[in-house]
């Protein structure tokens, strides 16, 4: 994505944008972010940016993905951190398989699984901040007060002397990723073995993964818990060792008293208290998107004659329609700094999108996004702002807030699937049920 802009002349505040060397950049934001950096100190060895991402999508091999991604070791896309940040959109990667003439049976867990981040969104709409409240009962027959508030020390330190949990720890916090197989072991050791709340779990994710989104990560977690699934995810040390080998087991010094020995049967019956099944089904109309699509906005909401951009952290590719819509608009990204100083991101997060951000023809601050945006508007002349629309609830209250003082318009990303009515977002089955034959069809007629 080459973008020629040219930006107004620095002042006072201005992040800087040239740096000689990764370390360097490192130093800097450091002492840039403090909050940051007190969670997590370093890079991660994932490289921000749309070449980076680039770079990852010519690796992929679909037909490799769907026979392996279930193991540590199997051919996932680590694509994650990039589709998170708009580097690359969905709808992007769903024609960069079009084009490349294989059948369908090939693709389609790839493409499934793309729709699965489609579906968290279209519940992230509809939810909003309610993503951090339990969408349905628990079904491990414990209350949802029974849970602990805070994750355990041991757990957060990678101290508890389970290999396995202990190097996923350590993984989670030296690199900012995991194999999503990890995610949801540790994600079910924190909930149902140690019986801790979720949102504990989801929060600590969420500060570390440079892939942080909150839609995917928190309807995971709940997925896990069983109160946005049919029943809670659990796992035992014979599905460990088939899809991440025998290696942590023969390390671990917990290895003759396994907490995860036995059968499913024998797990549930240690973890969980039966109950009946719930015959009340879920309302579907609360759980029914509103319209086909995630947005729906357009350039001619508001006629702007000099218009700022406004990037935001889901926008930073060329997915973005305002990229090529406004060559000539000023640009801006801020850094949120009431979030960041309150330890909601860490330093490989931050850093992931600081890298990304340098290849962009942005100014860059950090401080009260409301107060930025509209400075900046004076400072460049501008008359208003242009956005992509956002899904998260907090960048939607910042435009809310710049409406007091500035016209704002939205504008949509073309969406994964263009579905034909609202669909259910009770089940992803039910979702992919009506997704499932208008992806196809695209196949199909290439």
């Amino acid at each position: 994505m080459a973008l020629h802009r040219s930006l107004p002349l620095p002042e006072e505040g201005d992040l800087t944008r040239g740096f000689p060397d990764r370390n360097c950049l490192l130093q800097y934001l450091r002492q840039e972010f403090p909050a940051a950096a007190a969670i997590d100190g370093q890079l991660s060895p994932v490289i921000g940016g749309r070449k980076a991402a680039e770079l990852a999508l010519r690796r992929v091999d679909p037909l490799a993905y769907g026979r392996s991604r279930n193991f540590l070791k199997g051919a996932v896309t680590q694509l994650s951190p990039y589709i998170r940040h708009g580097l690359l959109g969905l709808a992007e990667l769903k024609q960069w398989l079009v084009d490349q003439k294989r059948p369908w049976r090939d693709q389609e867990k790839l493409i499934s699984e793309l729709a699965w981040r489609d579906f968290w969104q279209r519940v992230w709409q509809q939810f909003g901040d309610g993503i951090w409240q339990n969408i349905e009962e628990l079904k491990t027959g414990h209350s949802a007060e029974s849970y602990g508030d805070s994750l355990p020390l041991d757990l957060r330190n990678g101290e508890t002397k389970l290999a396995c949990i202990d190097a996923f720890q350590r993984q989670l916090v030296n690199t900012g990723w995991l194999h999503n197989h990890a995610r949801l072991w540790l994600a079910a050791y924190v909930v149902h073995w140690r019986r801790v709340r979720w949102q504990m779990g989801a929060r600590w994710f969420l500060q570390h993964l440079i892939d942080a989104d909150p839609a995917s990560n928190n309807l995971s977690w709940q997925w896990v818990a069983s109160c946005f699934s049919a029943k809670p995810y659990v796992f035992n040390r014979a599905n460990l060792e088939k899809y991440a080998g025998d290696s942590f087991c023969r390390s671990c010094a917990m290895v003759n008293s396994c907490p995860f020995d036995g059968s499913y049967e024998q797990i549930q019956g240690q973890l969980f208290i039966p109950i009946q099944p719930n015959t009340n089904k879920l309302n579907d109309n609360k759980l029914r998107a509103e319209n086909s699509n995630l947005a729906n906005h357009n350039l001619g909401k508001e006629k702007l004659v000099k218009p700022l951009l406004w990037i935001h952290q889901e926008s930073l590719g060329p997915a973005n329609p305002l990229w090529r819509a406004w060559p000539e608009a000023p640009g801006l990204f801020v850094f949120d700094r009431g979030c960041i100083e309150h330890g909601q991101i860490g330093l490989k997060r931050l850093g992931f999108v600081y890298e990304s951000l340098l290849e962009l023809p942005l100014v860059l601050r950090n401080g009260d996004p409301v107060l930025e945006i509209q400075a900046f508007a004076k400072r460049c002349g501008c008359d208003g702002v242009l956005t992509q629309a956002p899904l998260d609830p907090h960048l939607k209250r910042i435009i809310a807030a710049l409406q007091q003082q500035l016209p704002v318009v939205e504008v949509a990303c073309e969406p994964f699937v263009d579905l034909p009515s609202p669909p259910q977002l009770q089940r992803f089955t039910k979702f992919w049920k009506l997704a499932e034959p208008l992806l196809r069809e695209q196949f199909i007629n290439e």
